[in-house]
């Protein structure tokens, strides 16, 4: 059963605006060259990606790839 949202015409205090680091829609389109990499993580972490994952139809490990690559293209510039 899904919570059901209840919005109000409240304010919301002070807000922080966040840069969006994101990329956008169509550059996650191109698939780029993997290499298979062993990786040993903890259970906790594995269990939380692979929640993320069931709950939007994906593979924890695609969900792991895409989170390091946006990562490392934020920080690489």
């Amino acid at each position: 059963m899904k919570k059901k949202i209840k919005y109000s015409n409240e304010e919301i205090g002070e807000v922080e605006v966040v840069n969006d680091f994101l990329p956008k829609p169509e550059d996650l389109v191109f698939k780029e060259d993997t290499i298979k990499v062993t990786l040993n993580l903890s259970k906790s972490s594995i269990e939380f990606f692979k929640g993320i994952a069931q709950k939007h139809g994906s593979q924890y490990q695609k969900v792991i790839r895409n989170l390091l690559d946006n990562y490392t293209s934020h920080y690489s510039e």
